[in-house]
């Protein structure tokens, strides 16, 4: 059984290919999405806190992981600490020329992440792409998309549960000439299509392809266009929350086996 972490094995995979920019993306993308444990100076105030500092000479660094053994490992004692998901801990850390200390001297994930590479995590987390505006003139089946934007689409939107009823992958023509490809969202709650948009955003640029090579659209279930979705497109399902129970009191007399006391 292994102790690794996703975190682990997409910084291998990373080391392994050092000349690789899909394999370095996915591990910045895996630090996006990963819950990290941030050590503090201090016990956090409300919603305030102050992150342990520590200055080397390559710059001033906090330090995160990616377990909370870990980050007990490396302090060596109960130490305070913030709960935080790497997006936003690299939001924090925006402009301030602080870099990130990531699982330091106690896993194989071990890395200093200069400030430099800490703002453009934080450029490329605030890309979005672009959400059709124009009239759809057709659909059709998607085609030549590579593997590691179908692979990173599925992994995200399996994270999306409860969001949209599905999603589908299609080519697309649009009303005056345009072309390309568009993930449409079917039944999305309309609360949560930032976050849908975003969560196909992350997967397309760290998937290393071109921004311009998906739109998102959003449609009803009743939509005409979300039957034409379906015939073509390419289906990811999202996880559904569990249908709540009915709840049906006991009845005096309807278990045979026990039956009503009469008093």
């Amino acid at each position: 059984m292994t102790d690794e972490t996703p975190l682990d094995l997409a910084h291998a995979a990373m080391e392994a290919a050092p000349g690789d920019d899909a394999a370095r993306l996915r591990f910045y993308e895996r630090l996006a999405d990963a819950e990290l444990f941030l050590m503090l100076a201090e016990e956090a105030d409300g919603d305030r806190i102050s992150p342990e500092l520590f200055e080397t000479p390559e710059g001033a660094f906090v330090l995160v992981f990616d377990r909370e053994e870990r980050l007990a490992q490396f302090a060596g004692k109960a130490v305070p600490y913030a709960a935080l998901s790497g997006r936003v801990v690299v939001q924090m850390l925006a402009g301030q020329e602080i870099g990130l200390g990531v699982n330091l001297e106690v896993a194989p994930s071990a890395i200093l992440i200069p400030a430099a590479a800490v703002g453009w995590l934080h450029r490329t987390l605030g890309h979005g792409p672009d959400e059709v505006e124009t009239g759809v003139e057709a659909f059709t089946a998607p085609q030549g998309l590579p593997e590691a934007l179908l692979t990173a689409l599925d992994a995200k939107l399996a994270t999306a549960g409860g969001l949209a009823a599905a999603a589908y992958l299609a080519g697309v023509r649009y009303a005056g000439g345009g072309q390309g490809h568009l993930l449409g969202f079917v039944g999305a709650k309309e609360a949560a299509q930032p976050s849908l948009a975003k969560a196909a955003s992350e997967a397309l640029t760290f998937s290393g392809i071109e921004a311009g090579a998906m739109d998102v659209g959003f449609f009803a279930e009743e939509d005409p266009a979300a039957a034409s979705l379906a015939r073509v497109g390419l289906r990811f399902d999202l996880p559904q929350p569990p249908a709540p129970e009915a709840y049906k009191p006991a009845v005096p007399g309807s278990d045979p086996d026990k039956p009503p006391r009469l008093v």
